[in-house]
């Protein structure tokens, strides 16, 4: 069947803001330690809950009312498995016990603070999990019913992060840091003994990391000989495995891209196997994630099929080596898989597979040289609807991600799907700074956020014109948080060369987020900025809000009412300016979001009102 021609920007499209809206988010899953029960995290419409399956019983509910929600920094962490129950972490900053049989679940934590990464002693009856309270960060302890105070284990770092429990109970692995470094830039690798008697610290020891080597995910052997680890000595990672009796250590992988950032608790990209001969890792191959695995003993690797996905994340081993992750690719939304050696199948979808994968565009991953001369990378998607076409370059959107220390993946991006099924191109800039590309491309906006992202836009955006793959006079940038800042800047620094902006809780005041963020990115600016008072000049100069007499070009401007990252003043000093100026803008405050949008209706008219302010004041204006 023929397609019909229509203007781009005008394609009826069947990815609706509602599809969008009504999507699950899977957070994590997890095998129990005996591999007879899965089980997973998902949120939808601001509410997370977890569930559990066996064999090929249908899942159930584990957490009814609850919000089991990682309280710890961006969260993360939410849960951990065991045979007969789970543990996990509530929004309401307890920790609670729930069996996979009937019974409402148990606190087993007071109620103050905020509980992450629970990991059981799996010989005594006894949980360990960070936890933070008015800015003070631990590694706490408690026993598994709640019947005494917790228990302080580790304390005087800054930040905590991947506590990890030896078979026997006898040993703690964790990772900690302090400001000003953020956990890529450098931690420690911390390993003591705990006492039978009382769980207090026998002779802590830093195992490795250092303020400039950054370490990742501790696990120990299941014959408990050997501990290993992530570490990032150079332009890329290391896997670590050492000898617990001995000391010795083996670099089983070297200068691979494995180590993510840390933005989250609870991430894991490796596994042992149930007899610890292997390990199985994931590998960022330039935005696609590779399942493989390595054996001790001679070093030989095997890549394992996972085809047709390209993102994998949450690798999760059963002792009868089924696989689980969470999966997706540019076609497939975000799902739950189990693979065995026989067959690979699907538990769980995060959205149905109602619409066919030709409807969704393929990235194609491009890069260009900057004027500096650094090779920037990013990806590019064509406009795809099966029932309309057009001729000509068309309207591009160019997507910012936040972070800024962060990557888009080669993945299901149904941001993306919405604008490419409209009738725009859509262009993912993986500016400097982002992830997955090395060290030195990470470390590069350290001291020029906002001038070298900005740069990388705007010359990427400039290369998908003179390729004729975007029309000059349609270009859209759109951005949250960090990218969020970019956009301003943008619309600052180059008013003209963007038709229109969209900014979902941009940064627009260095100083504010400087004194005001949260305490994860307390020092955050500093590198990427400069120190106060020494900086003042290039926080002045790099601060939308300071300029934004400047904009000219229509803007879209989106805010969490109870955004604690970014506040909502951020925003509402550029609408003052917009609105003074006369600026053709738009602007949505929507109450009980935070750092992002979860609830359905604030996604649909998030979605809904950018398709209208586009078709004004880009498709239909001059």
């Amino acid at each position: 069947m023929a397609k019909e021609k229509l203007p781009y920007g005008l394609w009826a499209s069947q990815v609706s803001p509602a599809m969008i809206g009504g999507g699950i988010r899977i957070n994590d899953v997890q095998f129990s330690p005996d591999g007879k029960t899965l089980i997973w995290s998902q949120s939808q419409d601001g509410k997370t809950t977890l569930f559990a399956q066996q064999g090929n019983d249908a899942p159930w509910d584990l957490s009814s009312e609850y919000n089991p929600s990682g309280a710890v920094g961006y969260g993360g962490g939410d849960f951990v498995a065991v045979n007969d129950g789970v543990y996990f972490a509530d929004r309401d900053g307890r920790l609670y016990y729930k069996s996979y049989g009937a019974g409402l679940p148990a606190a087993i934590t007071p109620q103050f603070g905020g509980c992450a990464a629970p990991v059981p002693v799996p010989t005594r009856d006894f949980v360990v999990y960070v936890h933070t309270y008015e800015d003070k960060d631990v590694l706490a302890g408690v026993d598994s019913q709640g019947r005494e105070w917790p228990v302080i284990l580790a304390q005087g770092a800054d930040f905590y992060l991947h506590p990890a429990v030896h078979p026997d109970g006898n040993l703690l692995a964790w990772v900690e840091w302090e400001h000003p470094n953020m956990p890529w830039d450098g931690a420690r690798l911390m390993l003591m003994s705990l006492k039978e008697d009382d769980q207090a610290i026998l002779l802590p020891g830093q195992v490795a990391g250092s303020e400039t080597q950054a370490v990742f995910q501790p696990i120990f052997s299941p014959d408990g000989n050997k501990l290993a680890w992530l570490q990032n000595t150079g332009e890329f990672d290391d896997l670590i495995v050492m000898d617990l009796l001995s000391g010795e250590r083996t670099r089983l992988l070297e200068d691979r891209n494995l180590l993510p950032p840390a933005w989250v608790q609870g991430d894991r990209v490796l596994a042992w196997s149930a007899d610890s001969s292997e390990i199985y890792f994931l590998e960022n191959e330039l935005g696609t994630v590779t399942l493989n695995k390595v054996n001790l003993h001679n070093k030989q690797e095997e890549r394992i099929d996972t085809q047709p996905y390209t993102l994998l994340e949450q690798l999760s081993l059963s002792p009868q080596g089924e696989i689980a992750l969470i999966a997706q690719s540019p076609a497939l939304a975000p799902r739950i898989i189990v693979r065995s050696e026989n067959e690979t199948k699907v538990v769980m979808r995060s959205q149905a597979d109602t619409l066919g994968q030709a409807e969704f565009a393929r990235p194609e991953r491009v890069s260009w040289a900057s004027s500096d001369g650094v090779q920037v990378h990013g990806l590019y998607y064509l406009p795809t609807n099966t029932r309309f076409t057009n001729d000509g370059p068309p309207p591009m959107v160019t997507a910012i991600h936040g972070g800024p220390t962060s990557q888009v993946y080669n993945a299901f991006n149904m941001d993306g799907a919405f604008f490419t099924s409209r009738g725009y191109a859509y262009f993912v800039v993986n500016y400097r700074g982002s992830t997955g590309y090395g060290r030195s491309y990470r470390d590069a906006l350290k001291g020029n956020w906002g001038e070298l992202d900005l740069q990388d836009a705007i010359e990427g955006c400039q290369a998908m014109v003179d390729r004729g793959l975007a029309d000059p006079n349609k270009l859209i940038i759109k951005g949250g948080s960090a990218g969020g800042y970019t956009v301003l800047n943008a619309l600052v620094h180059q008013p003209g060369f963007f038709k229109a902006g969209i900014c979902s809780y941009g940064v627009s005041n260095l100083f504010l987020l400087d004194m005001d963020t949260h305490k994860f990115e307390s020092h955050y600016t500093k590198s990427l900025v400069g120190s106060l008072p020494e900086a003042a000049e290039k926080f002045q100069a790099w601060s939308p809000v300071f300029h934004a007499e400047k904009i000219r070009d229509a803007m879209a401007v989106f805010q969490g009412a109870e955004d604690g990252v970014v506040p909502p003043g951020q925003s509402e000093a550029i609408v003052r300016q917009l609105r003074a100026n006369r600026v053709p803008h738009v602007y949505k405050l929507y109450e009980g979001e935070g750092h992002g949008f979860r609830k359905k209706e604030n996604l649909i008219d998030f979605y809904e009102t950018i398709d209208q302010f586009l078709k004004q004041y880009v498709i239909f204006s001059a």
